[in-house]
C-alpha cells in the first residue's frame, strides 16, 4: 500500500507538469517536492505534506522498540504564550535540522531540532486588548517556501519571516479584527502561493479563503464562503435580505491541494448566528461543507454540504485530508473530513460524491427556526454517542438535528463535541482514519440577537449542565467501510485539542489534555509507551529525522477549552534521550460545573483575573441572603455572567475594566455561566 502510495504522489508530479497544472518554474521547486512527496526526515507543512494525512514514512522508531523511548530535549519558550487565556496547539515545522514553532501568542521560535537550543525568536507584539476571539488565544502553525516562514495572527494579519533570522519580510492585513475577523489556522504554501482562512463565525463576518503571493504578500484572489447576489449558492438564503453578508461560514484550519487535479480544499465552519435560524431560510451555503476551488484562480468546482441550515454550531472545523484507495475494485480519489457531528464525511474528490454513501434522511421540525427537512447521513458508524440522557431539570432530551427554541434542550453531541478543530491521520499501511472525539451534551437554548459589528452574534447559547459528564473517544475508522475498525474511551475530551500523527513504522502518537503522550499500535489500538510531559499535551506530534536519528516532537502548553494545564514547552523524544518524565499536572474537568474551594463571605467577583481569561474568581462563593455581589471584568474580552435558570438574574455584558452589582435575597444554590463563553462556570450559595 505504501508503494502505490508513493506512486501515486509521484504520478500527480508528472501529470501536473505534463498538464501545466503546476508552475513551469515553481517558485521553490525543493518545498514543492516535498510537499508532493510522502513525509521523510523533514516536516515542512502543517499537515506533513499536501494531502494533510500526516503519515510518517520514518522507521527507525516502531512497535517493537518505542517503549525504549525517552526524552531528548525540551525547551521552554521565555514565558510565550503560557496563561490560562492561551492555548498551544501548533504542530512544530522541521527543515534542515532546524524547527519552527509558533505560540499561543502568535510568537514564532527557531530551535535546533537535534538539541533544542534557541536560535531566534520573533516576538508579536499582538495586541492584548483584541476584543474578538472566539475560544482562547491559539495559533495552530506555520507554513514555509521561498525561504520565509507564513502565519496568521490574531489581528487578522498574514505575516511572513525570513527562515533564518526571524525578521518580518512582509505583512498583509486580510481584513480589521475590529470587525470580528482573526486567524488561528496554519496556512498552507504551494507553489509560490500562500492559502489562509479566516475566524469570526461569531461575530457576523463574511467568512473566505484568501490567497496570496509568497514573494510580496500581495493578495491574488479572494473566495467567498458566503455568496453574494446571483452567485453560485446565493437561492439558499432568504432573498432579498442581506443575511447572508453576517452568516459566518468560516474557515478554521489548513486546506490541503491535489497538484494533478489542480485544486485547493477546505473545510468551512458553522453559520452565524449560531444557534438563530429563523431569519436565514434555506441551506444556507456554504455554512457546514467541504469546498473544492481550482488552486491557481479561486473557482469553484464542487462542493458538499455536511449540515443543512446548522443551528447547532456543528463546524466543520478539522483539516480536510486526502487519500487515494480502492472501492468496489476500483481506484478512487478521496478527500475526509472529521465533523462535529460524530460522522466521516468520504468522498471523491474529483466530483464531491459520495465514495461510500450518504443519505438524505427526514429529521425533526421546527418552523420557527426555519429547520431543513432533511440532513446527509453517512452509512457507517459515528464516533460519539448522538444521542443525549434525559437529566433533572430538563423537560426536552433529543439526539443529533434535534430541534430547540427558548426552553433549553438536550442534545448530543454537542456543538462542542465530535471532532472539532483537532486533525485526523490517515495510514495507507492500515486504511485507517484516526479520529478524535468528545462526548459533552449541551442545552441548546436559542434567544435571538442584533447585528452590530464587532460583536458577538450568535442568537443562543450552549451549556453543559451543572454535574453531566464529560469524556471523549479515540476511534480507527477503516476508510473503506466508514466503520470502526477499534475505538478507545477516554476520561478527558480530546476532540477539541490533540489529534495525532501515524508512522509507517506501526505507531499512532497523540497527546492528553492530563499531560501524557501515547503510542499505539496504529492496527489493533494497544497502548505500547507513555510518557509524563508535566503540561497538557493538546497539540498533534509531528516526526521527523536529524543526521539519521528519528525524533517526535509534541508542543505541550495546554488547550484553554479542554481546561488543561498551560505551559510553553516543545518536548521531542527518541530512542536515545535520556529524560525522564515530571510530575503529572492538574487534570482536567471531567464533570461541568465550577471547581476549586468555596470562598465565604466573598462578595466581589473578577471575570479574567490572573492571567485566566475564562475564568471566575473566586468560582464558589458563600454569602448571607440580601448581599449585593459585585462582578468585575478584569480580562481582555467582553464577559457577562448570567443564571442557568433562563431570566433569572444577568449582569449584561462587561467589557473590560466594567462592573456590575446583583444582589441575592433568595436563599439556595445559584450556578451562573457566561454566555458568549459557556464553558465557564461559577456558584453562588446564599443562605
Amino acid at each position: 500500500m505504501y508503494r502505490y502510495f508513493q506512486r501515486t504522489l509521484l504520478l500527480f508530479s508528472m501529470l501536473s507538469m505534463l498538464f501545466g497544472l503546476a508552475s513551469t518554474a515553481a517558485a521553490d521547486p525543493e518545498i514543492d517536492r516535498l510537499l508532493r512527496s510522502p513525509i521523510n526526515k523533514d516536516w515542512v507543512t502543517n499537515g506533513g505534506n499536501l494531502t494533510n494525512q500526516r503519515y510518517s514514512t520514518l522507521t527507525q522508531i516502531n512497535t517493537t522498540n518505542v517503549k525504549q523511548l525517552k526524552g531528548a530535549w525540551m525547551t521552554r519558550l521565555k514565558g510565550s504564550g503560557l496563561g490560562g487565556k492561551y492555548s498551544f496547539e501548533a504542530s512544530p515545522l522541521v527543515k534542515d535540522g532546524i524547527m519552527y514553532v509558533i505560540t499561543g501568542n502568535d510568537d514564532v521560535f527557531a530551535l535546533d531540532a537535534k538539541t533544542g537550543a534557541i536560535l531566534w525568536e520573533h516576538w508579536s507584539g499582538i495586541d492584548q486588548t483584541i476584543s474578538t476571539v472566539c475560544c482562547g488565544w491559539v495559533n495552530r502553525g506555520l507554513a514555509m517556501g521561498d525561504g520565509l516562514l507564513f502565519f496568521g495572527q490574531f489581528d487578522a494579519s498574514v505575516v511572513a519571516l525570513d527562515m533564518k533570522t526571524g525578521k518580518e519580510v512582509w505583512r498583509t492585513a486580510i481584513e480589521k479584527w475590529q470587525n470580528g475577523y482573526g486567524i488561528t489556522g496554519a496556512p498552507l504554501y504551494y507553489d509560490g502561493m500562500v492559502y489562509t482562512g479566516i475566524t469570526g463565525g461569531e461575530f457576523g463576518v463574511r467568512g473566505r479563503l484568501t490567497a496570496l503571493d509568497a514573494k510580496t504578500g500581495e493578495i491574488k484572489w479572494r473566495w467567498y464562503t458566503l455568496p453574494g447576489p446571483g452567485e453560485i449558492g446565493s437561492e439558499t438564503w432568504p432573498a432579498g435580505t442581506d443575511h447572508s453578508m453576517r452568516g459566518g461560514a468560516t474557515i478554521w484550519n489548513t486546506p490541503a491541494l491535489d497538484p494533478e487535479l489542480g485544486l485547493v480544499y477546505f473545510a468551512v465552519g458553522n453559520c452565524g448566528p449560531d444557534y438563530d435560524g429563523s431569519m436565514r431560510e434555506g441551506d444556507n451555503l456554504f455554512c457546514t461543507s467541504i469546498v473544492a476551488l481550482k488552486a491557481k484562480t479561486g473557482e469553484y468546482v464542487w462542493h458538499f454540504q455536511q449540515v443543512h441550515h446548522d443551528i447547532w454550531d456543528y463546524d466543520a472545523a478539522s483539516p480536510v485530508v486526502l487519500f487515494d484507495t480502492v472501492i468496489n475494485g476500483q481506484p478512487r480519489k478521496g478527500i475526509a473530513e472529521a465533523g462535529r457531528t460524530g460522522w466521516v464525511y468520504i468522498l471523491d474528490r474529483t466530483n464531491g460524491k459520495p465514495l461510500i454513501g450518504i443519505e438524505e434522511r427526514p429529521v425533526p421540525q421546527d418552523p420557527r427556526q426555519k429547520t431543513a427537512k432533511t440532513q446527509p447521513y453517512p452509512i457507517g458508524d459515528a464516533t460519539v454517542p448522538q444521542c443525549a440522557d434525559s437529566l433533572p431539570g430538563y423537560e426536552n432530551a433529543g439526539c443529533i438535528f434535534t430541534p430547540f427554541w427558548e426552553t433549553p434542550t438536550l442534545i448530543q453531541p454537542s456543538g462542542i463535541g465530535g471532532t472539532n478543530w483537532s486533525p485526523m491521520p490517515y495510514s495507507p499501511e492500515t486504511g485507517y482514519f484516526y479520529v478524535p472525539g468528545t462526548v459533552r451534551t449541551s442545552a441548546f437554548t436559542r434567544y435571538g440577537d442584533k447585528y452590530v459589528v464587532g460583536k458577538r452574534y450568535v442568537g443562543g447559547s450552549q451549556a453543559a449542565p451543572i454535574g453531566a459528564s464529560m469524556s471523549g473517544t479515540f476511534t480507527a475508522i477503516d476508510s473503506r467501510t466508514n466503520k470502526i475498525a477499534w475505538q478507545h474511551k477516554t476520561p478527558y475530551r480530546i476532540g477539541g485539542g490533540g489529534g495525532s500523527t501515524v508512522t509507517a513504522g506501526g505507531l499512532v502518537f497523540r497527546g492528553e489534555p492530563d499531560g501524557n503522550l501515547l503510542a499505539l499500535d496504529a492496527k489493533t489500538g494497544e497502548e505500547l509507551w507513555r510518557f509524563q510531559t508535566g503540561f497538557g499535551a493538546d497539540a498533534p506530534a509531528v516526526v521527523y529525522e536529524v543526521d539519521g536519528e528519528q525524533f517526535v516532537a509534541i508542543a505541550t502548553g495546554g488547550n484553554q477549552l479542554q481546561g488543561s494545564a498551560y505551559g510553553d514547552a516543545v518536548w521531542v523524544f527518541s530512542l536515545k534521550g535520556q529524560l525522564g518524565p515530571l510530575w503529572p499536572p492538574p487534570p482536567p474537568q471531567t464533570v461541568a460545573g465550577p471547581v476549586g474551594p468555596i470562598a465565604a463571605g466573598v462578595d466581589a467577583i473578577k471575570i479574567g483575573d490572573l492571567n485566566v481569561e475564562y475564568s471566575y474568581a473566586p468560582a464558589r462563593i458563600r454569602i448571607k441572603a440580601g448581599t449585593t455581589v459585585t462582578f468585575s471584568n478584569v480580562g481582555d474580552l467582553p464577559h457577562d455572567a448570567t443564571a442557568m435558570e433562563q431570566g433569572a438574574w444577568g449582569t449584561g455584558m462587561l467589557a473590560k475594566g466594567e462592573s456590575k452589582v446583583v444582589t441575592f435575597s433568595k436563599p439556595g444554590i445559584h450556578y451562573y455561566i457566561c454566555t458568549p463563553h459557556p464553558w465557564m462556570y461559577g456558584q453562588i450559595i446564599v443562605e
